[in-house]
């Protein structure tokens, strides 16, 4: 695996492939001497980060500064290389061997430098599997199109895109978005995303006599009985979970969002209700009027010998003050006709009224939306920028409640907010009333985002003071000072619910997974040995293609979870622990929990040796 980039996602991610997936690496880092600053430190850093899973990281007096490590025992056995270049040109490129490697991962914060950097490796290894660092989602469809094409006809396969050189485009505001959702929501910090579904991972005591697994969950592992030095049972079956005495489990569970009960307001995200042109009080007066009118076409009737319809008519002319003077009428029709006039004169400013509330409507509708009031639950987000925008889009999909406040008015995320027709402050958190003109008293959830590491603290602070038991997630950039600053809040207030997360660290798993392969959404660590969340088609694979549920199961290998939802259904929607029964279609999407050798069968393809790893 080839990893280059310029900034903490490069260490983080060549920290997930070599400690949890067990892959040689190598990185390719901007060298220090150039005057830029090295990502997430100097290259001692860099090192003593990588050295912390794969093992004690010495840099070689090796050729154009190139620096290697072996794992020591016990750390997965994995190589560990670092190279230095101030870009990924083909120089670069060469000697990290891509033209070798597996995977190549292109983290770089620039976009540009990404896509030169992804059509040069494509040339030199048509077979190699992609993973670009992107913003741009369009961009990035027509960018995965034309690597994908180019793979096919450098390999010679006009029929398909071989199986190991695919392209995936990802964008770390994309990525880190359902994380920081799931955190927030759920009240968990490692959540998995497959197939629709968020699942957790938990280690679970012995079952009791008589005892059974909580309906929802699949038992995942058995752990070793006390005193024992066998390792985990891995996917056991259904014999050998009832048989597990005494044994710890890590079981999956799915995790849900139950938002607090809402009171509606009159101007939701969906539209403008009818009422909500017009003000209360014209509504009133406009519903006297035309009763008025009402009034006095009923008694033209009565008073004249004319028919209904015509009685009607004159009334509107009077009202107008387009009819003829009724001069030598009766009395009675004379005085309809003065009572007619005067409410033709309280008729037009009415009229002006009900014009100006209803384009003043359709102007403010364009605005920014204030809190409503009686608004609580709900979850207040600080800053709309790639990360914000991202997360606010999808909280409004779960359709969570959201107040979002952002000091910069032209901020990418504005414009998203003011479409959905969210609730937005404009306004620097760190001044006073910001955040209470939001609500942070009532909220349920404070999710600090902006890029400032210092605001997003203290805006976690003063919520803290204001309503001590909120939920907070922080958006931190350095790793250590995240893990500082969790601990001591977590220790300053043991009650509250506290998550300090950096981006790098959110996104690198998935980003790990890609370069794996794109079946795989997640990784379950069990002591010394890993399980894997795919999401794979049941057509593809003849051990899933037209079996049961009960029989697509492999004990010790894999093991179905659930179905997930078809993108073309009109109503997706993941069916999780399927019945035993149930026939698995061709077009079926399933997720499964995998060993690394029973997903290397399912895709009939062996995996690559790794001295250790297992």
């Amino acid at each position: 695996m080839v990893v280059c980039g310029d900034d903490g996602l490069v260490h983080r991610l060549a920290t997930e492939l070599s400690g949890v997936y067990g892959e040689r690496v190598t990185v390719v880092l901007p060298p220090a001497r150039d005057g830029r600053p090295r990502p997430a430190a100097a290259a001692g850093r860099a090192a003593t980060l990588l050295g912390r899973v794969t093992g004690a990281v010495g840099r070689a007096s090796g050729v154009n500064g190139t620096a290697g490590a072996t794992g020591a025992p016990g750390t997965a056995g994995a190589l560990v290389r670092i190279v230095e270049a101030a870009e990924p040109d083909d120089e670069a490129l060469a000697e990290a061997g891509v033209d070798r490697a597996a995977a190549l991962a292109l983290v770089y914060d620039d976009d540009e430098t990404n896509i030169h950097a992804a059509l040069r490796a494509r040339r030199v290894n048509p077979r190699l599997r992609l993973v670009i660092r992107l913003y741009n989602r369009r961009l990035g469809q027509y960018l995965e199109e034309l690597l994908d094409q180019a793979a096919r006809v450098g390999t010679g396969e006009a029929g398909g895109t071989p199986a190991e050189a695919t392209t995936t485009v990802l964008s770390d505001a994309d990525t880190a978005a359902p994380a920081l959702v799931a955190v927030a929501v759920s009240g968990h910090s490692k959540v998995i995303e497959a197939g629709g579904l968020f699942l957790r991972a938990v280690e679970r005591p012995p079952l009791g006599p008589g005892a059974s697994t909580a309906p929802g969950t699949r038992t995942l592992a058995l752990l070793p009985a006390p005193g024992s030095d066998a390792g985990p049972l891995m996917l056991p079956g259904a014999q050998e979970e009832r048989s597990a005495a005494g044994r710890g489990r890590i079981v999956l569970e799915t995790v849900r969002y139950s938002p607090p009960p809402q009171q509606p307001t009159r101007l939701t995200s969906r539209g403008l209700p009818l009422g909500s042109f017009f003000s209360r009080r014209l509504r009133w007066a406009l519903i006297c009027l035309a009763a008025a009118v009402c009034g006095l076409a009923v008694a033209s009737w009565l008073i004249s010998d004319e028919d209904p319809p015509h009685a009607a008519y004159l009334s509107l002319l009077d009202l107008f003050a387009i009819n003829d003077p009724a001069v030598g009428e009766p009395l009675g029709r004379q005085v309809l006709q003065l009572l007619s006039g005067l409410t033709g004169l309280l008729l037009l400013p009415l009229l002006v009224a009900a014009a100006l509330e209803g384009l003043g409507t359709f102007r403010s509708a364009s605005a920014l939306r204030r809190p409503p009031r009686g608004l609580s639950g709900h979850v207040v987000l600080l800053g709309l920028g790639k990360i914000g925008t991202r997360v606010l889009a999808r909280l409004r999909e779960l359709d969570i409640p959201v107040v979002c406040v952002e000091r910069d008015p032209q901020a990418r995320g504005v414009a998203l907010a003011r479409s959905l027709r969210v609730p937005t402050v404009i306004g620097d958190v760190t001044e006073e009333g910001v955040l209470e003109a939001a609500k942070i008293g009532e909220s349920r959830t404070l999710m600090a985002l902006t890029s400032s590491d210092v605001t997003n603290l203290e805006a976690v602070l003063y919520a803290r003071s204001v309503r001590p038991d909120v939920r907070a997630v922080m958006r931190l950039y350095e790793d250590r000072f995240a893990k500082a600053v969790y601990r001591t809040l977590r220790d300053s207030h043991p009650q509250a619910w506290t998550r300090s997360r950096s981006v790098s660290y959110l996104v690198a798993p998935a980003f790990a997974m890609a370069m794996m392969g794109r079946q795989i959404q997640g990784a379950v660590p069990v002591e010394r040995k890993v399980l894997l969340i795919a999401v794979l088609e049941a057509g593809a694979h003849s051990a899933l293609r037209g079996r049961t549920a009960a029989e697509a199961a492999e004990p010790g290998a894999w093991q179905l979870l659930a179905l997930a939802p078809n993108p073309t259904d009109p109503h997706p929607a993941p069916l999780w622990n399927p019945p035993p029964g149930h026939v698995l279609r061709p077009e079926d999407r399933v997720v499964l929990a995998a060993t690394r050798q029973g997903l290397a069968d399912l895709l009939g393809r062996g995996p690559r040796p790794r001295a250790g790893v297992r």
